[in-house]
């Protein structure tokens, strides 16, 4: 039971940082340590996207799930059965490296543009 509530967790989380990788750059604008760690998030994002390696978090899922029950086809909590859907979706590889440079280039026009002086 624990360990399918942790993989449901990490669906959770790893649901939530794809939007702090899509948003993060509006908050990490104004601080700092939120633009190192957003733009750090990028660069990991990309080396597993245009490598074609599957993030730590999906290995760290599958491990819980695995220890939870191995034989159960719906292994999840309903939210993390589609948490899991729009994490995980059946789009290829070529279309997934295509939008990961494109958020880390949408990403990288927004850190590197200069904010307008307003009178």
């Amino acid at each position: 039971m624990i360990y399918r509530i942790l993989a449901d967790l990490v669906v959770l989380f790893h649901f939530f940082w794809i939007v702090f990788l899509f948003i993060g750059g509006l908050w990490g604008r104004r601080h700092l340590s939120v633009r190192v760690f957003h733009i750090s998030g990028l660069a990991l994002a990309f080396i597993v996207q245009v490598f074609d390696f599957y993030c730590p978090l999906t290995y760290l899922e599958v491990y819980l799930r695995e220890k939870a029950n191995p034989a159960r086809v719906y292994r999840s909590s309903f939210l993390a059965h589609y948490a899991e859907k729009l994490i995980y979706m059946n789009i290829s590889h070529g279309l997934v490296v295509f939008f990961t440079i494109l958020l880390c280039g949408a990403n990288a026009f927004f850190y590197l543009r200069r904010p307008r002086k307003t009178n």
